[in-house]
C-alpha cells in the first residue's frame, strides 16, 4: 500500500481585493490576491499537480477595480478573469454578487475564464438543465475528486429578475443529494467536495430553500467529504456529524485575508484502489506574505487606470459625515441619501439604511473613490407602492432589529452583544436598519416589538394615513425583498412585490449619487430631525452609553 496527500487551497468572497491597495481609502492594505499568489506558488513548488486551487464566488463586486471593468470599461477583458487565469485556478463557484452584475458582465466573465465555473442548483427555468456546470472531476495520480458547486438560492430576494433572467434557483440540500449520487455512482468519484457560495446556517428561509445551508447539507446528505463554504463572511471551521462520519465545513471569510488549506489523505490497497482516510482543514492568514512582484507587474497598467478613475473630483462636502451617527438619530449621512432618492424619483417617502458599520466621508474635496464608501453596492433605485400600514409595519421590524425594549433608564437602548474579546457588536445586520424620510415619527423604546413606531404626520405637514397608498423610494436590494423588511415586516408576499414596483432607475444608485454631487457641487448635508427615540430623559443617556460601547469615545 502507498499513500497520497492532495492539497486544496480555497478562497472565497474576494470582492475585488486583487491588489495590496485599497482604491476606496487610497492607501496600501493587507490581504489581497497578490499575497495569496505568493502563498500558492510556494505550495505548488512543494505539491506540484497534487495541489488544487478553488474559489467560492463573489469576486466581481467590491473594490472600484470591479466596477471599472464591469461598467466603465466593459469591453476590456475583466481583470477578475485575468487574475483567476494568472493564478491558474482549477475551479470556481459563482456568487450572488457576481449575479448582481447582470448577464452582460458574468456571461462574459464566464467565457473569459480558463477554469470551470460551477453552480449545480442554478438551472434553466424552462429546461431545468444547469445554467453553469454542475460539477467537475479532477484526476490526480489515480484519484478521482468531484467538486460540486452550489449558489445560495435566495437571489430573488435581492436582485431584480432581469439580472438573472432565464434562471431558477433550487434548494441546496436536495440538489446536492442528486449530484452526490451521480458523481458517486456514474463518475465513481473517490472524494466529493462541496464548493458552496452559501454560509453555515440562518439567513432567509422559505419554501424554495435556505440562504445558508451548509450545516443542514452536511447533516442530511450522505457522501460528502468536505464543504468549502462562503457568502456569510464568517472566519470559521466547524465539524458536523452525518451517520457517524464527521464532515468539516470551512470558510476563510472575505477580502483575501485568509485561505482554507485542506489535505485529502488517501491510501491505496494492493489492487491500486484509493480510499480517503482523513480530511484535514485549517485556516491560513496570508496578511504577512510578501506581495508577488510578477503578479503586480502583470496588472500594473490596470492599477494605474483604476487609480486615475477613482481620483476624479466630484464636488465638495462642507462637513464630514459618518454612518455611525445613523444608528442613534436622524443623521447627515443617511439623510443625504434620502434627499437624493426623493429628488430623483419624486416619491412621497424614502427608506434607507447605512450600508457600512462605520464609514466616513471627510469634509473637503469628494472624489469617485469616496462614493464607494458612501454607497457600497451597485443597487438600482426603486419606487414601490405601499400603504401607510405596510410602511409602519416595515419600520417596526427595522427598529425592532436594532433597538431593545427598555424597562428602566439604565438599560441598553441598542440591541447588541459582546464577542469573546469583549467587543460590542450589533445583534442583527446593520444594513437592514432602515430609517424613513417624508414622514415625522417617534420610536418609543419602552414599547414592545410592533408598538414602538408612532408616525405623527407627513414631513410636509399633511396627515399620514395608514389606509392610504404612498410611493416609497428605496434601493433595489430592499425593493426585491432583501432583509425581508417588505415581506416579513410589511407583509407583502415575494410574489406580489414585482407588481408594487412603479419605477426602476436605468443607472445604478452610485451613479445617481455621483450625478447629484456633480450637479450641486457643494454638499452641506444636515440632519432632517424628522424622527427620534423617546422618551428623551431615558434615551439620551442610553444613546451616549451605548455609543461609547460600540464606537469608543467621540
Amino acid at each position: 500500500m502507498n499513500n497520497l496527500t492532495i492539497k486544496l487551497i480555497h478562497t472565497t468572497d474576494i470582492h475585488g481585493c486583487f491588489f495590496p491597495f485599497d482604491f476606496i481609502e487610497g492607501r496600501p492594505c493587507s490581504g489581497s490576491m497578490a499575497r495569496i499568489s505568493t502563498y500558492v506558488k510556494r505550495m505548488r513548488s512543494k505539491y506540484g499537480n497534487r495541489l488544487l486551487l478553488v474559489d467560492g464566488g463573489d469576486i466581481l463586486q467590491g473594490q472600484p477595480t470591479c466596477y471599472y471593468c464591469n461598467f466603465v470599461q466593459p469591453q476590456m477583458k475583466n481583470v477578475a478573469a485575468r487574475v483567476v487565469n494568472f493564478m491558474r485556478y482549477d475551479l470556481q463557484t459563482i456568487g450572488n454578487h457576481d449575479i448582481e452584475t447582470g448577464h452582460a458582465v458574468y456571461d462574459k466573465y464566464a467565457a473569459e475564464l480558463d477554469c470551470d465555473l460551477l453552480a449545480a442548483n442554478v438551472v434553466n427555468e424552462v429546461t431545468l438543465k444547469p445554467y453553469f456546470k454542475p460539477y467537475a472531476i479532477r484526476n490526480i495520480e489515480g484519484v478521482k475528486i468531484a467538486f460540486i458547486g452550489m449558489l445560495t438560492p435566495t437571489i430573488p430576494y435581492w436582485l431584480q429578475k432581469d439580472l438573472w433572467s432565464g434562471m431558477k434557483f433550487l434548494d441546496i440540500p436536495s440538489c446536492m443529494a442528486q449530484w452526490v449520487k451521480h458523481v458517486r455512482e456514474v463518475e465513481h468519484a473517490d472524494a466529493v467536495i462541496a464548493l458552496f457560495h452559501s454560509g453555515f446556517d440562518g439567513g432567509i428561509q422559505d419554501a424554495n430553500g435556505s440562504e445558508n445551508a451548509c450545516v443542514t447539507t452536511a447533516q442530511n446528505v450522505p457522501g460528502i467529504d468536505l464543504i468549502l463554504c462562503g457568502h456569510d463572511h464568517q472566519l470559521k471551521r466547524e465539524y458536523v456529524t452525518n451517520h457517524g462520519k464527521e464532515i468539516c465545513i470551512i470558510n476563510p471569510s472575505s477580502n483575501a485575508h485568509y485561505v482554507s488549506e485542506c489535505s485529502l489523505c488517501f491510501e491505496f490497497n494492493q489492487e491500486g484502489t484509493p480510499k480517503l482516510n482523513a480530511v484535514k482543514a485549517q485556516l491560513r492568514n496570508i496578511d504577512n506574505e510578501n506581495v508577488d512582484e510578477s503578479f503586480m507587474e502583470q496588472f500594473n497598467k490596470d492599477i494605474e487606470q483604476v487609480k486615475q478613475y477613482v481620483s476624479r473630483k466630484l464636488g465638495i462636502f462642507v462637513h464630514s459625515i459618518y454612518t455611525r451617527d445613523c444608528f442613534f438619530r436622524s443623521a447627515p449621512f443617511g439623510d443625504l441619501i434620502h434627499d437624493i432618492q426623493l429628488e430623483h424619483t419624486g416619491a412621497d417617502i424614502s427608506l434607507n439604511a447605512p450600508l457600512k458599520f462605520d464609514a466616513c466621508i471627510r469634509k473637503g474635496d469628494v472624489h469617485v473613490s469616496d462614493l464607494f464608501n458612501l454607497y457600497t453596492y451597485e443597487n438600482q433605485l426603486y419606487v414601490v407602492k405601499m400603504t401607510g400600514k405596510e410602511l409602519k409595519n416595515l419600520l417596526e421590524m427595522s427598529y425592532g432589529q436594532w433597538v431593545t425594549t427598555m424597562k428602566s433608564p439604565d438599560d441598553h437602548i441598542m440591541l447588541m452583544k459582546q464577542d469573546d474579546m469583549g467587543h460590542w457588536h450589533w445583534t442583527n445586520l446593520a444594513f437592514n436598519f432602515d430609517t424613513a424620510f417624508g414622514i415625522d415619527y417617534e420610536v418609543d423604546v419602552r414599547q414592545n416589538y410592533g408598538k414602538k413606531v408612532n408616525i405623527l404626520r407627513m414631513t410636509n405637514g399633511q396627515p399620514f394615513c395608514e389606509d392610504k397608498t404612498y410611493c416609497v423610494a428605496m434601493n433595489s436590494y430592499r425593493g426585491n425583498g432583501g432583509g425581508e423588511l417588505l415581506t416579513r415586516g410589511a407583509g407583502i408576499s415575494l410574489k406580489e412585490l414585482p407588481n408594487r414596483i412603479e419605477y426602476v432607475s436605468e443607472k445604478d444608485q452610485r451613479s445617481i449619487i455621483m450625478d447629484y454631487i456633480e450637479r450641486h457641487k457643494i454638499i452641506d448635508a444636515k440632519p432632517h430631525n424628522n424622527w427620534s427615540f423617546v422618551p428623551m430623559e431615558w434615551t439620551e443617556p442610553a444613546l451616549e452609553r451605548d455609543y461609547k460601547l460600540l464606537f469608543g469615545k467621540h
